[in-house]
């Protein structure tokens, strides 16, 4: 029987593995992967064949993609604004077209 994954790290902040990330937030597999491979989501760590997630991280990022996609910003240019400057939300003088 494999071993299960260590859930607490030792810096305090709870993992989740991806199966946990997509009941919790009702989130599609193929979802998850996809924000994974855009930037969006950052796995943690990885033990084995398993991705593990920061569960506080996941949150705040959900949050941040939820809201902005409502905006109607595109996942791309979310990621992009998210890898650049944090979690501030895209300025609209990046859709200005002279």
């Amino acid at each position: 029987m494999a071993e299960k994954p260590n859930l607490k790290p030792k810096n305090g902040s709870r993992l989740m593995t991806a199966h946990d990330v997509v009941k919790r937030f009702r989130l599609s597999y193929q979802t998850l992967n996809y924000y994974t491979t855009l930037g969006l989501l950052q796995v943690a760590k990885r033990e084995g064949n398993e991705r593990l997630y920061n569960a506080r991280g996941v949150h705040k990022q959900l949050s941040h993609i939820s809201r902005l996609k409502d905006e109607g910003y595109p996942l791309r240019l979310i990621a992009r604004v998210l890898s650049d400057n944090g979690t501030s939300a895209p300025r609209p003088a990046v859709w200005v077209r002279s």
